[in-house]
Parts: C-alpha cells; structure tokens; sequence
C-alpha cells in the first residue's frame, strides 16, 4: 500500500495545500519498486488546476488521476482557473464516473482497492481538499478536520503521529516527513520520506497573485532529513529526562524557553 497525507495550510496570503507521500510499491507477489503516487493536474502543463494523490490498485489509482484531470479541465475558466465552488461541482462530477465503475466490477465479483485525495487552490485563497473512498463518495475534509491521510500507513503510526503532535503553528513539510520516516521503520509497505512533497501555494508578483505549485527541492529535502533525526533524538530524551527529574520540571523549563523564544 502507501501513505498519502494531504493538509489545507494557513500562509500570509491564503490557504494553501500540501500533498505529501511515499514511494514504495509492492506487487501481489511481494515485489517492492518506486512510484510516483501524487499527479499534479495542469491546464496546458503550465496553469496549476490541482494535484491528487491515491493508494490501492496502481491501475485504479492511475485511472482515477485521469478522470480527476479531465474533470477538472473541464471546469477551467478562460483564466485558466478553478474556483471553490467549481471545484465542488467536479467532484460531483467525478464521484458519478466512479462509482459507476466501481459498481460494475463489484457485479464482477471484485472488491475495488481504492483511495484518493484531491486538494486545490483558487485565486481567492480557498483551499479545497477532498478524500475519496472504495465506493467512489467523496468527503470533504478542508473545513473538518483540515486534512486527509489514505493508505496502510494510516493505521501504521501514521494516524497516531499526527494526532500526538497536531497541524497548528508547526511546519507541516517537516512533520510529513518526519510521519513518513517514522512509520516505515515499522510497515514495511510504506518507503521513507525522499521528498514527494507537493505544495500548492498563492504567491505574489508584480502583475497580482497567482497560484504556484511545485515539489519540494533538494535543499530542502536535505534539511528536512537532517532535522527528522534531530527531532527524534530530542523526543527520546525529553522523554528519559522526565523519568529523571519528573514531567513537571521539563514542562516548566519548555515553558520557559517557549516563552523566551516569542
């Protein structure tokens, strides 16, 4: 299976999106191979529209990247753009197309492996984020919870990570990839963090804002892996440390320099 986190982000200029996944793939018969597992979903290849992400069946999986790619062109205004609620419109749209095909194969006798999730960005800064099931519904989750995660790394760690430490005031980049590297370790169907992370974002220019959305780059990626270990060593010391000098000493000296730091 795989692990596919995706994250509505509050910025300065409006909301933004983050799509975050593994890369590992294994076959029924247990062979493991890299894949990529989130499609950017681009007007000519240029105007951003939006970016997917699945787990389950790579054939479904690809299939569904191009039903939510001709979908969402289709709702694409002369700008180039797709709006809040032209998005809902699609995935209307889309949940017909699936369920349709999922209903014929179950009356073949097969159970679909399918998961999905869609976010977008229009130009007012409204992010929209969608989670797609096996029966082919779709949920919105922008408003509640902010966020979805599909996959056997769900249920791996995945869950249990970001529920301990949260999605507000932290960076997300690093916490997706820090999520990642921590529940490989013990699913051996989800791969380590080697940065397919995708942000879609407003950014600002000399002509007004337009809408940008791009991998994470290799410095970053770096980083980001470099602070993953760091972060991990420091949460097993916090941890020794309580057992030394007890939970209320540590907390008051984080407060401390929590409050130092603002």
């Amino acid at each position: 299976m795989t692990l596919v986190m995706a994250f509505k982000w509050p910025f300065e200029e409006g909301e933004a999106v983050l799509m975050v996944s593994d890369t590992r793939a294994t076959t029924s018969f247990g062979i493991t191979f890299e894949a990529k597992k989130i499609h950017v979903v681009a007007l000519d290849g240029e105007r951003p529209l939006g970016v997917v992400g699945g787990a389950g069946d790579p054939g479904l999986v690809k299939w569904g990247f191009e039903v939510v790619g001709d979908v969402l062109k289709k709702y694409a205004g002369e700008d180039g753009l797709v709006y809040f609620s032209e998005v809902r419109n699609a995935v209307r749209e889309i949940e017909e197309v699936f369920m349709a095909r999922f209903s014929r194969l179950r009356c073949e006798g097969l159970d679909p492996s399918f998961q999905l999730v869609l976010g977008s960005l229009d130009l007012d800064g409204k992010a929209s984020l969608y989670q797609f099931d096996s029966r082919g519904l779709a949920e919105p989750v922008h408003d509640d919870p902010g966020y979805a995660i599909v996959g056997s790394g769900m249920i791996t760690g995945g869950m249990l990570l970001l529920r301990m430490f949260g999605q507000r005031d932290i960076d997300l980049g690093l916490l997706t990839a820090f999520i990642l590297d921590m529940v490989s370790e013990v699913d051996s169907s989800v791969g380590p963090f080697v940065g397919e992370s995708y942000l879609m974002r407003l950014e600002r220019a000399e002509e007004g804002r337009y809408i940008a959305l791009g991998p994470l780059k290799v410095e970053a990626l770096r980083e980001y892996k470099e602070k993953t270990v760091k972060r991990r060593e420091m949460l097993q010391k916090v941890w020794r440390l309580c057992d030394i000098v007890g939970e209320e000493k540590v907390l008051d000296s984080l407060d401390k320099l929590e409050g130092e730091a603002r």
